[in-house]
């Protein structure tokens, strides 16, 4: 009998896909042109591609099933994993622009669903530009946490315009967040955390939470410590510094 082929991407004692071999850039430019499909509006996302136990064919299989939150540059997939077991009932999908990077976390997602009969159902990920299509994915208020971990700094002042964090980007994830609705930054740029801080502070529609609110919150917790990124971070005993802030209501909303 032949011997069955042995696919070197996977990790024989794992089974999980071989990181080395999805190895791309740090980062993309985000105002480039990338040619990958993207909806024409939410109604349009095959839900069924994402988590087939929800949507098994149609993709509006369970209608009352939406996205909750986004992982926004979700880089390795490292913050799902601890999202999907920490709220396994909540739809989460990453956005990454780096092919590479996007196909490890999809066979990784795969992976872990064969050999975890049940979980990471939740969890899902697409190859876009989230600085240009958040509207194609997601309706008004339909989100309730977004998370933006280890963005690129664009240290260059003439790159600032691709910081993934801006007020015009601001509007932005404020038209998808639900009111109530968390916004995560962390960075272990000192320069890149003050910017993203100030930009949150000066927009009329988010507000910090307070320092209870982030003792409280679990999520906090994973910033720092889920991602590949953060981990690196902490083994080079590395300061971050952290921006989390609130989706408020508008002046004509409360009125």
């Amino acid at each position: 009998m032949p011997e069955t082929e042995v696919n070197p991407t996977i990790s024989k004692s794992t089974g999980l896909p071989r990181k080395r071999f999805y190895r791309a850039r740090a980062h993309s430019n985000p105002l480039s042109d990338s040619h990958f499909p993207v909806p024409i509006s939410p109604s349009h996302v095959d839900h069924s591609l994402h988590y087939p136990q929800y949507f098994p064919s149609s993709g509006q299989a369970d209608s009352c099933k939406r996205i909750q939150f986004a992982d926004i540059g979700c880089g390795f997939g490292g913050l799902l994993l601890s999202l999907s077991t920490l709220f396994p009932e909540t739809l989460m999908i990453g956005m990454e622009l780096r092919d590479k990077v996007t196909e490890y976390v999809k066979e990784r997602i795969l992976a872990l669903r064969a050999a975890n009969p049940g979980q990471y159902q939740n969890i899902s990920v697409v190859r876009t530009n989230s600085m240009k299509y958040i509207p194609n994915y997601f309706e008004k208020g339909q989100l309730s946490k977004m998370f933006f971990l280890f963005p690129d700094p664009h240290f260059k002042e003439k790159n600032h315009r691709r910081r993934v964090i801006s007020p015009h980007l601001l509007d932005e994830y404020a038209y998808a967040l639900q009111v109530g609705g968390i916004i995560y930054t962390i960075t272990d740029v000192e320069e890149l955390g003050d910017w993203m801080k100030s930009c949150l502070e000066n927009h009329p529609l988010f507000e910090a939470l307070s320092k209870e609110e982030l003792e409280a919150d679990p999520v906090v917790q994973l910033l720092s410590s889920a991602t590949e990124e953060g981990q690196k971070v902490a083994r080079n005993e590395g300061q971050t510094f952290q921006a989390v802030f609130r989706r408020i209501a508008s002046s004509d909303q409360t009125s």
